[in-house]
């Protein structure tokens, strides 16, 4: 069975991206939804990580993470105010379309 990606989105993420993402049917889960509200960046990799999640963030304390070692699933990052929530949605939709998670394993992808 083709492995295909699914998402985590951070505290700082609209749930307007979610929804956009569970509209194409794309797994996804939200930091409010999981009680993760205040949870630090760490204990969210965490989460990610046992689920084989990839994150979604605009927190760049998530590339410094990556930058020392930190094992992740997967960190999808872009400064926020850079991008439209439609933007957003299509780059992570594209993510979910071309690559899998054994891929975005470790890796950080800029949008």
């Amino acid at each position: 069975m083709l492995q295909v990606i699914r998402f985590h989105l951070d505290e700082s993420v609209s749930n307007a991206i979610a929804e956009g993402l569970r509209l194409r049917k794309i797994d996804v889960t939200t930091s409010p939804e999981e009680g993760l509200i205040g949870a630090s960046d760490e204990e969210q990799i965490a989460f990610a990580l046992s689920g084989t999640r990839v994150i979604f963030t605009f927190d760049d304390d998530f590339l410094q993470l990556h930058q020392i070692g930190i094992t992740h699933a997967g960190i999808v990052y872009t400064r926020q105010g850079s991008r439209s929530i439609g933007e957003i949605i299509r780059s992570l939709i594209l993510i979910w379309e071309c690559l899998d998670p054994d891929y975005m394993m470790g890796r950080v992808e800029f949008i």
